[in-house]
């Protein structure tokens, strides 16, 4: 019997929707939607109970030394950070990693953008026809300019297929991005060298408009000379 109770056909009973007159009220919450919204409820409300009764029971000469090493900005609750964690020759050390870091990229960026210049750079090149070919007249001439076609084996970008016309166009988009992105790394490797050029000992000031000799928007120091004992 316990087989036969599945196979009578039951009415499969369907969640009820909202009705036409209640559209505005977005949809109809089912049980399932009041369990989640009542226990996210619940959670809130036991946290709020436990503020206050932390606050109820707090030790007026309780004392921490986070009271004195953090503040509040703006509402925000922020720690204050030490100052003096890091020495100076320690934090241009750090500075040189970063920057090698950088100088990596850069050199592993070029190579790739060589190895897309040399694979795109057999489909720019046309080869160079030496041989020359006289024709009676225009059909001949057509025909001499197929049969060397096939023969040398060269194919034209515009015969290339549409799946490697799309290809290329790709590596070439790709290889722009590169490019820029070289850009990119370059600067920021410049400013990162600057930065630590600065930061080592040594005096240094910053040259006026009219005593640069080549203009450029970048800011150009000049060091004091010393003599090196």
């Amino acid at each position: 019997m316990s087989s036969l109770k599945h196979a009578v056909h039951r009415r499969a009973h369907k969640e009820r929707s909202q009705p036409k007159e209640r559209k505005r009220f977005g949809l109809l919450e089912k049980h399932k939607d009041y369990v989640v919204r009542a226990k996210a409820f619940h959670k809130k409300e036991d946290y709020l109970q436990k503020l206050k009764e932390k606050a109820a029971f707090k030790n007026p000469d309780e004392f921490y030394f986070k009271m004195i090493n953090s503040k509040t900005v703006d509402g925000v609750h922020k720690q204050a950070g030490d100052p003096n964690k890091y020495t100076q020759e320690e934090l241009l050390l750090m500075k040189s990693q970063d920057i090698g870091y950088i100088l990596q990229k850069v050199q592993s960026e070029k190579k790739k953008i060589e190895k897309l210049t040399a694979t795109l750079h057999s489909l720019d090149s046309q080869p160079s026809n030496r041989h020359v070919y006289y024709a009676e007249d225009r059909e001949d001439a057509k025909r001499i300019l197929s049969e060397t076609k096939s023969v040398g084996g060269f194919h034209a970008f515009e015969d290339l297929p549409d799946k490697i016309k799309r290809r290329t166009a790709a590596s070439y988009r790709e290889l722009e991005a590169r490019r820029g992105r070289v850009q990119e790394l370059e600067k920021v490797y410049n400013e990162m060298a600057m930065k630590q050029e600065l930061q080592k000992k040594g005096k240094k000031r910053k040259l006026r408009e009219d005593e640069i000799v080549c203009p450029s928007s970048r800011p150009v120091y000049k060091w004091k000379t010393e003599r090196k004992r």
